[in-house]
């Protein structure tokens, strides 16, 4: 087990250990307790009651949070050039087709979100060895595949992501920075926690949300009670 270091036995020390805070605590406490000289990510991981091996129990969705996630997020948009006026016009960082798919071919990936249009998608499926793994090929279920790029690329920018839970039933992501004021955090982690609650599936039995806990990028997990979402 790696040693602590000064700074994450000061974050320990101020954590009440077994305690389940509020959410609006928790947001408060994950600022005190972050001591990174960088603008630190906030993340949120809450296990689900669900069994993610089950095809009718797999949580799968978007949200758009109210505060945005604080990072800069490169779009690229792959679409037919009647598109690209309007896919620009909307924020989009890259816009264009066969060039693109060259470069994604050569081993370019520095984007963060791909969208793209259903007739498209012929020509991005050979790139799935590529994009697959790092997460970006483009998903109807995500709205990154849409006859409306422009709509798409204007709610990325806004603070529209995807999530999914993994195979232990957790689901993960970061939903902010750190220097976000508590309220713009808490905020953020209603609107994320509220969306998986909706997507509840209708065969997951007994507790759904069974932990929350919030962190920043170097920060220990602060525990969160459910019931206290709302407040």
């Amino acid at each position: 087990m790696s040693k602590l270091t000064k700074n994450q036995k000061v974050a320990l020390e101020k954590i009440e250990a077994g305690k389940a805070y509020t959410l609006a605590e928790a947001a408060e406490k994950v600022k005190e307790i972050t001591y990174t000289k960088f603008d630190a990510s906030l993340d949120i991981d809450v296990r689900l009651g669900v069994d993610p091996r089950k095809a009718n129990q797999m949580v799968r969705g978007v949200v758009t949070l109210p505060h945005g996630t604080g990072k800069q997020i490169r779009v690229l948009v792959l679409c037919n050039p009647d598109a690209e006026a309007a896919a620009k016009a909307a924020g989009a960082d890259y816009v264009g087709l066969d060039e693109y798919i060259e470069k994604i071919k050569g081993g370019w990936t520095d984007i963060d979100v791909i969208i793209t249009q259903p007739a498209i998608m012929g020509k991005i499926g050979a790139l799935g060895r590529i994009l697959g793994p790092r997460g970006l090929m483009p998903n109807p279920k995500s709205g990154t595949v849409t006859m409306d790029v422009a709509k798409a690329v204007e709610e990325v920018k806004k603070g529209k992501i995807d999530f999914k839970v993994d195979k232990n039933g957790i689901v993960h992501s970061s939903i902010g920075k750190v220097s976000f004021t508590p309220q713009q955090m808490k905020e953020n982690a209603r609107e994320f926690i509220n969306t998986l609650i909706k997507l509840k599936p209708a065969t997951a039995k007994g507790t759904y949300l069974k932990s929350i806990y919030l962190s920043s990028t170097m920060s220990p997990g602060v525990k969160v009670d459910p019931k206290t979402v709302d407040e």
